[in-house]
C-alpha cells in the first residue's frame, strides 16, 4: 500500500462544496482510502494575486494506484468539478496536487515527486504540518517542520484556519 499526501485548493464559489465534492469523489474511488485530513485554511493567493482567497487543505491517503494513475484520477476529479486551466496560478474550482508519494523521487513530463514547489508554499506546508510535522521531504533530510520554521511571518499570517460562515437564519 502506498502512502500519499495530496493538496486540495479552491477559490471559486462555492468553495466548501468544491472541497467536499473532491473529497467525496476521491473517497468513492475503489483504490483510495483517506486516512487523515487537515483543517481547512483560508489563504491569500500566490503568484497571480488579483483573485479571491483560496480554501486549502491536505489529506493523507492510502492507495494501490501507481503515481501516474493517481494523477489521472485527480485530474478527472478536477474536470468533473469544472476546472479550467486559463491562467497559470489563476482562479480554479478545484486543484488537486500530489505532494508526496511514499518517499519517491520521480520526474516525468506530467509528474514531479515530491511536488517541486511544496516546500515554498505556506498554504501547503501549514496543513501538512498539522497532520504530519515530521514527514521527510526530498533527499536532503528536511522535514515539514524544518520548512515551516523557515516561513516568514507574512507567509504564516496569510494562512488562517477557516470556518464556514454562520447561517443568517441562526
Amino acid at each position: 500500500m502506498n502512502t500519499v499526501f495530496l493538496a486540495l485548493g479552491t477559490n471559486i464559489e462555492p468553495r466548501l462544496t468544491h472541497l467536499q465534492k473532491a473529497l467525496h469523489e476521491l473517497s468513492a474511488h475503489y483504490h483510495i482510502v483517506i486516512k487523515n485530513q487537515s483543517t481547512i485554511y483560508e489563504t491569500a493567493p500566490v503568484g497571480y494575486t488579483d483573485q479571491a482567497d483560496f480554501l486549502n487543505m491536505v489529506i493523507q491517503i492510502e492507495t494501490e494506484l501507481k503515481p501516474i494513475d493517481l494523477l489521472d484520477i485527480c485530474q478527472q476529479v478536477e474536470q468533473e468539478l469544472g476546472r479550467k486551466r486559463e491562467i497559470r496560478f489563476g482562479p480554479r474550482t478545484i486543484d488537486l496536487d500530489i505532494l508526496i508519494y511514499n518517499n519517491e523521487n520521480r520526474k516525468t513530463e506530467r509528474l514531479i515527486l515530491p511536488h517541486p514547489r511544496m516546500h515554498e508554499r505556506a498554504f501547503v506546508l501549514i496543513p501538512l504540518y498539522e497532520i504530519n510535522p515530521e514527514l521527510p521531504i526530498g533527499d536532503e533530510g528536511n522535514r515539514v517542520s524544518d520548512y515551516v520554521n523557515d516561513l516568514t511571518e507574512q507567509d504564516v499570517k496569510d494562512v488562517r484556519v477557516w470556518s464556514p460562515p454562520e447561517s443568517v437564519d441562526e
